[in-house]
């Protein structure tokens, strides 16, 4: 049973009215929940958007976008770089080459350490040495491990709130998660987590080592990314009833990647998943950077989102 939502009268006062377009987009538009009000995590600010067009009495796919304050416009964000989601699905829409849909762009955590904190898959913490979780917790996350709380914060009221006030299509098979990095390891964690609220999850240059280089020697990296890839393995669910992508460059942070990438698909394919509900991309000489995502974000998309 979802946990009941902060009070609805507190939640009127702090986030509709603070609808309004409140950042440059071409095409759609964007409304921001200032602040949104949580029990299991700060709050933060969510940018919706919404495609042209348009309204309530249509239904429409749901994706929800971890890092949501680098999603539309480069002119606010720390490296004035962002993702470009309204450019490109909004162009995708148009040509009916994916199902119309809105995207919910989750900001990170205010706090020192948060966004690792909220999305370093926790139950991971519980399978490895002491010694190399607390090294985690002390250097890394710097404090406590949030990420199954912020799991609740989606699924138990940020989710209901976008399906009571936005024309949602509610189920599982329309409602998709996407992220960059740790948004990467995230939301693969949150599809293992809720298989029966969400139907897929692009994990874009996967932070799969999970650890920035120097934090620990490579022993303990590829014990870290080896209990990832064994909690992958025993919680996909087994029937593939959802669509799951990776991808990672070859440059920056991503020449990292390969070959803890190469061992997660290899387990993949041990699991019987082929090309219709899993997809790993490598892109030769693309770095570790919203630029780098803003130019193949079409591809994931178009994986989740396909028209049908």
């Amino acid at each position: 049973m979802l946990k009941k939502l902060p009070t609805i009268g507190f939640l009127l006062l702090q986030v509709v009215l603070a609808f309004g377009q409140t950042i440059t987009v071409s095409s759609g538009k964007v409304q921001r929940l200032e602040k949104f009000p949580s029990e299991f995590v700060p709050a933060r600010n969510i940018d919706i958007w919404l495609p042209e067009g348009y309204r309530q009495d249509k239904k429409y796919a749901v994706l929800y976008m971890h890092d949501g304050q680098m999603l539309y416009d480069g002119a606010g964000t720390w490296n004035k770089q962002e993702w470009g989601v309204d450019e490109t699905l909004g162009k995708l829409i148009a040509d009916q080459r994916i199902e119309p849909c809105i995207v919910v762009g989750i900001w990170n955590s205010p706090n020192e350490g948060g966004r690792y904190g909220e999305y370093f898959p926790q139950r991971i913490l519980d399978s490895i040495p002491p010694d190399i979780r607390e090294a985690i917790l002390r250097d890394q996350i710097k404090g406590k491990a949030l990420a199954d709380n912020y799991l609740k914060f989606i699924v138990q009221e940020l989710k209901p709130y976008v399906d009571k006030h936005f024309a949602t299509k509610k189920g599982r098979k329309h409602t998709f998660l996407m992220g960059s990095s740790m948004g990467g390891l995230i939301s693969a964690y949150a599809l293992c987590e809720y298989p029966k609220v969400f139907g897929g999850a692009a994990c874009l240059s996967t932070h799969t080592p999970i650890l920035l280089p120097g934090h620990l020697d490579a022993a303990a990296v590829d014990l870290v990314a080896g209990a990832f890839r064994n909690y992958l393995s025993r919680k996909l669910p087994q029937r593939h009833p959802f669509k799951i992508y990776f991808d990672y460059g070859t440059e920056t942070l991503d020449a990292l990647y390969k070959p803890y990438q190469t061992q997660i698909d290899a387990m993949m394919k041990g699991k019987g998943f082929t090309s219709k509900t899993w997809i790993t991309r490598e892109f030769p000489g693309t770095d570790h950077s919203e630029k780098a995502w803003r130019e193949r974000l079409d591809i994931p998309v178009l994986f989740l989102l396909p028209k049908k």
